[in-house]
């Protein structure tokens, strides 16, 4: 029980926001800093929060051009630069997994925060699957769309690995008011964030109900699957903040506005991202002989 709640996963959404910006590619690959695009810093953050796994929930539409530049894994930042005789052997790695919104939720209830929901219950399954040692306990949530510095969440991983609620704050907001800042839950909290999404309506009303139980007048349109719509505020009401953390910036670039104001301040972050693999994949397992020595010949 020890060893599984030192398992933080790190949940990044992206599915289920809506790109302000039309380009190309989608708004969490815009640049931040010298080689460094948003992204990036998301996985960044949830590498210097402590998390051993990382989950980024998007779409097949936008995974590939993620996945390349991203990579399968990126090292814990704590243990990459520690003098050591031999000191690829004392790196720690991080996977990353991606994550795309099941098939049935698309169009009905996949908003931001459900892409928080439904990355941490994938991590859950997939890690209880394996065994409940490895089985998440913890989760903490990091937005491409926020810019802070990532190395500032460091001093605070002993304070994520506790029961307790722990959110990132700038001017005295957080994520509960609707800004893109880091925050930790547990199972509790998820259930409190589900009730909320299920609250949302249906295609159906119940006004008018065969036999008491089957509705057979459905809503209008713009009234239908109301969840898709629900922002972070909405979803994290009953959310209690245990421990609140002061940041010394933020800047947020959800839209073209802000990521003009952002790139014009004084404020760009100057980071190594050596931490970072660009691309890179991990070692199969359990491929045939014949694999190997295809994939060696290219």
């Amino acid at each position: 029980m020890r060893l599984r709640k030192r398992h933080i996963a790190g949940i990044i959404p992206i599915a289920g926001r809506e790109d302000k910006l039309d380009l190309p590619w989608p708004d969490c690959m815009l640049p931040i800093a010298d080689n460094l695009v948003a992204i990036e810093r998301a996985v960044l953050e949830c590498a210097f929060a402590g998390c051993k796994t990382i989950w980024i929930v998007c779409n097949d539409d936008i995974s590939p051009v993620v996945k390349s530049r991203v990579g399968e894994y990126v090292y814990d930042p704590v243990y990459h630069y520690r003098k050591d005789p031999f000191p690829s052997e004392s790196r720690r790695v991080i996977p990353i997994f991606y994550v795309p919104i099941h098939p049935k939720d698309l169009n009905k209830r996949d908003c931001l925060s459900w892409s928080i929901l439904y990355g941490s219950i994938t991590a859950f399954k997939v890690g209880k699957t394996l065994s409940g040692w490895v089985a998440p306990h913890r989760y903490y949530v990091s937005f491409p769309y926020g810019i802070y510095e990532p190395s500032a969440l460091r001093p605070l991983r002993d304070a994520i690995r506790k029961e307790e609620v722990t959110a990132l704050s700038f001017a005295g907001q957080t994520a509960k008011d609707n800004c893109y800042l880091g925050f930790t839950f547990g199972k509790d909290e998820w259930t409190q964030m589900r009730r909320i999404i299920r609250s949302g309506t249906g295609a159906f009303t119940s006004n008018d109900m065969k036999d008491g139980i089957y509705p057979r007048e459905k809503l209008p349109l713009e009234e239908r699957y109301s969840a898709r719509h629900f922002t972070l505020d909405k979803v994290l009401e009953p959310v209690k903040i245990d421990n609140i953390v002061e940041i010394e910036s933020y800047h947020s670039i959800e839209d073209w506005d802000a990521y003009v104001e952002y790139m014009s301040s004084n404020k760009i972050l100057k980071y190594r991202a050596s931490y970072l693999t660009r691309g890179k994949k991990l070692s199969k397992m359990c491929i045939h002989s014949e694999e190997i020595h295809d994939t060696t010949k290219n």
